[in-house]
């Protein structure tokens, strides 16, 4: 798993969720020196990308240098945070700050005003993990979103969402190695 590269939105501490932002130049940079380091030992043999711009063209550039053409899947689009998305938390907290609380104290399963869940998230990432693993047992290296990953990370190691992003934080083209058994072993529990 690899967060995709850095955004004018990044920068700007803005919530991104479901909204289309681009990648800007540093990471466009990002992208191209990650290529560089799994060019070297990591035996990527699938690309697989969020259909969002700034996902899919951080596999772009990746897939040009590794030879392999990226195939958008369904389930890593970052999480939906519907009206927060364009603000920061701190605007989120003045201007929402009944729907904030209530989110914050249950994230996994709070929705947040014409959002989703983390929960949802997962019913629709966890499948679409399945279904990477199992299509040809090569490794593969999924372009998604911060959300996307910590979710993940709080899902597979049982610890509280709320605590995510102190846990797990994940920074522009970072990589995150998943265990297929250890996600198998979390999935076939639930």
């Amino acid at each position: 798993m690899v967060r995709h590269g850095e955004t004018d939105w990044n920068i700007e501490s803005r919530i991104q969720g479901k909204t289309d932002i681009e990648l800007n130049e540093k990471g466009r940079r990002q992208a191209e020196e990650l290529a560089a380091v799994l060019k070297k030992g990591y035996g990527i043999k699938r690309i697989y990308t969020s259909r969002q711009k700034r996902a899919a063209e951080t596999a772009e550039i990746i897939g040009q240098q590794l030879g392999i053409r990226p195939e958008v899947k369904e389930g890593l689009e970052e999480i939906d945070f519907g009206k927060w998305e364009g603000h920061t938390w701190k605007q989120v907290r003045e201007q929402f700050p009944k729907e904030y609380f209530i989110w914050h104290g249950n994230r996994r399963y709070e929705v947040p005003p014409e959002g989703e869940s983390y929960q949802h998230l997962l019913n629709r990432l966890l499948p679409a993990l399945d279904d990477i693993i199992n299509r040809d047992g090569q490794d593969a290296l999924n372009i998604t979103h911060s959300a996307v990953i910590m979710t993940l990370m709080s899902y597979l190691y049982d610890t509280p969402f709320e605590d995510m992003a102190r846990n797990y934080k994940t920074g522009n083209t970072q990589i995150v190695e998943l265990d297929k058994e250890l996600f198998y072993q979390r999935y076939n529990q639930t």
